[in-house]
C-alpha cells in the first residue's frame, strides 16, 4: 500500500542527506525497485528505526523516529541539552569520523551530479576540536516569562530557543550573553517584537580574535536609547578581553540581522587577530572564517593549489583580504575586489599594517570588477574565487575565464553551488583537476571546499 501520513512503518537508514538528515527506502509490498525515500532527522547509517511518517510528497517522504530498534555503530551520546530544538548542530548523535565520512561524500556526490564532473577528490581535512571553535555569535534575542533570553531560532521558524552555552562557542560567550541580558532587563531595555515590529533590542553579536583574544560586542536595535551607552560601560568594566561595544541600527522589518547604521558606544570597532601570519583587523560587517585554526589550513591549499609566485593574483570576494594578502609575499601583485566598503578599508588597513606594499583593493561588485579587469587588459595568472552560499554570478564566471589565468582557485561553503560554477567553468575552458573538503564547521551539515581549475591548452 502506498504511504501514509501517520503510518508506522520499519526502516533502515543507509545514507545522509546534506542537510543532515537519514535517508531510508521504503518499498511497497510485491513490488521491484529501490522505494520512496524516507528523510528522517537525528538518525545515523546503519539505524533501523521505527518510523512515524509525518509527511508524504509525490516522490518522497518525510518522518521522525518513534523508536530506535538497531543502533548504527556511529551513533555517540548526544551532550547538548538544545540539540533537536534550536536547529543548529545535526550531527551531535554521530561520531565526528561518521560526520567526516558523510560530508566528504556530500563533496562527491555534488561534483557527479550536479557538475557531472570527476575530479581528483582529496581526503577531508577535520577541525582539531569540533567543539567550541566559533569565533563568531549572532543570537536573537526574546522576552520569555517575563525576562530577556536569546538563543537560537528553532529550525524553520523565528521561535527563540535559549540557550545558556552552546557547544560550539568558546566559554566567555555564554558568560557575557548572560551578563547583556541581564543589563537589558536591570536598565529596562524592551525586547524586539517581531510579529509587531516593536521593541529596541534585536540581537547580540560577538566576535573574537582567535589569537588575540580580543572580543567586540555588537548590539543590534531597531534605534539607539540611552541606555545603551550605561550597559557598554558595565559591559567592558566587566570583561577587560572586549576591546569594544559597537551599536549596530536595524530599523527594517527584515531577517538581515545588520542594519545600515553603526556608532560605536565604548573603545572601538574593531579586533585584531592573525590569520597564516598575516596581522589583521576586522571591523563587525567584515567577513571572517568562523574557524580559524580550520581556515588557516584551508588558505595554505588554496595557495599550493594557486602558485601564487611572480603572478598577478586577482582575489574576488575578498572581505578583510585575509585570503590574498596571505599570498601577497609570494605573488608579482595582488589585487582584491570586495563589495562590503567596510571590508575593502579593513582589507587596505591590513595590508598597511604588515607592510604589503604590492596590494590594491577595491570597492566593488565581483562581476563588475572581473569585467572591468578584463576590459582593461589586465590578465591574472591566478583568480581566487571565495563566493557566498549563493556561488558567483555567471558574468562573474565569464569574465574571469575571459581574462584567461592559468589556475582558478574556488573557495566554497556550498558543495552544490560550486559544482555548478565550477561546471559553467569547464564550458569555458577549465579542467577541475582537485577537489579538496575542509570541515570549518563540525556538528553542522556545512563543509568547504577548495578547488583547483586549470586553464585548457
Amino acid at each position: 500500500m502506498p504511504l501514509e501520513k501517520n503510518q508506522i512503518i520499519t526502516l533502515e537508514i543507509t545514507g545522509l542527506s546534506n542537510d543532515g538528515n537519514g535517508v531510508g527506502h521504503y518499498r511497497e509490498e510485491n513490488t521491484d525497485g529501490r522505494g520512496m525515500a524516507v528523510f528522517v532527522s537525528f538518525t545515523a547509517v546503519g539505524d533501523v528505526i521505527s518510523c512515524r511518517v509525518l509527511k508524504v510528497l509525490k516522490n518522497v517522504a518525510y518522518g521522525k523516529v518513534e523508536a530506535l530498534l538497531t543502533s548504527s555503530p556511529d551513533r555517540i551520546q548526544n551532550d547538548c541539552t538544545a540539540y533537536g530544538k534550536c536547529g543548529g548542530c545535526c550531527f551531535r548523535h554521530i561520531s565526528y569520523e561518521a560526520e567526516l565520512r558523510a560530508k566528504e561524500g556530500f563533496v562527491r556526490d555534488a561534483f557527479s551530479r550536479i557538475g557531472g564532473l570527476s575530479p581528483e577528490i582529496i581526503t577531508i581535512r577535520g577541525s582539531e576540536n569540533p567543539e567550541g571553535y566559533r569565533n563568531k555569535l549572532q543570537m536573537p534575542v526574546s522576552k520569555q516569562n517575563g525576562k530577556t533570553v536569546c538563543g537560537f531560532y528553532s529550525e524553520r521558524s523565528h521561535r527563540v530557543i535559549p540557550v545558556g552555552k552552546c557547544a560550539l562557542q568558546p566559554d566567555i560567550f555564554a558568560e557575557i550573553t548572560r551578563y547583556v541580558t541581564s543589563l537589558a532587563d536591570e536598565l529596562k531595555i524592551s525586547v524586539y517584537n517581531e510579529e509587531k515590529h516593536e521593541g529596541v533590542l534585536r540581537h547580540i553579536y560577538l566576535r573574537r580574535g582567535h589569537y588575540s583574544g580580543e572580543i567586540c560586542l555588537c548590539i543590534v536595535a531597531r534605534r539607539k536609547v540611552p541606555e545603551f551607552a550605561k550597559l557598554a560601560k558595565k559591559v567592558i568594566e566587566r570583561f577587560p578581553q572586549i576591546t569594544g561595544v559597537v551599536l549596530d541600527i536595524n530599523r527594517e522589518r527584515t531577517n538581515v540581522i545588520l542594519g545600515g547604521e553603526e556608532m560605536v558606544l565604548a573603545g572601538k570597532a574593531e579586533i585584531s587577530d592573525e590569520m597564516c601570519g598575516v596581522k589583521v583587523e576586522i571591523s563587525p560587517k567584515s567577513f571572517y572564517q568562523v574557524n580559524t585554526p580550520a581556515a588557516e589550513a584551508l588558505y595554505r591549499q588554496a595557495a599550493e593549489f594557486a602558485e601564487p609566485e611572480g603572478k598577478l593574483l586577482l582575489d574576488l570576494y575578498c572581505g578583510a583580504g585575509t585570503i590574498g594578502l596571505s599570498m601577497a609575499d609570494k605573488a608579482r601583485r595582488l589585487i582584491g575586489a570586495e563589495i562590503v566598503p567596510e571590508a575593502v578599508e579593513n582589507a587596505k588597513a591590513n595590508a598597511r599594517r604588515n607592510s604589503i606594499e604590492n596590494a590594491e583593493f577595491v570597492c566593488a561588485d565581483a562581476g563588475r570588477a572581473a569585467a572591468k579587469l578584463e576590459k582593461i587588459g589586465e590578465r591574472p595568472g591566478v583568480i581566487i574565487l571565495d563566493p557566498p552560499r549563493k556561488g558567483c554570478s555567471e558574468d562573474t564566471l565569464t569574465a574571469c575565464a575571459g581574462m584567461q589565468p592559468d589556475r582558478i582557485v574556488m573557495i566554497s561553503c556550498n558543495p552544490a553551488t560550486a559544482a555548478r560554477d565550477c561546471k559553467k567553468l569547464s564550458e569555458l575552458g577549465y579542467t577541475v583537476r582537485k577537489v579538496r573538503p575542509f570541515d570549518l564547521f563540525p556538528r553542522t551539515s556545512h563543509v568547504e571546499c577548495v578547488i583547483l581549475l586549470i586553464k585548457d591548452i
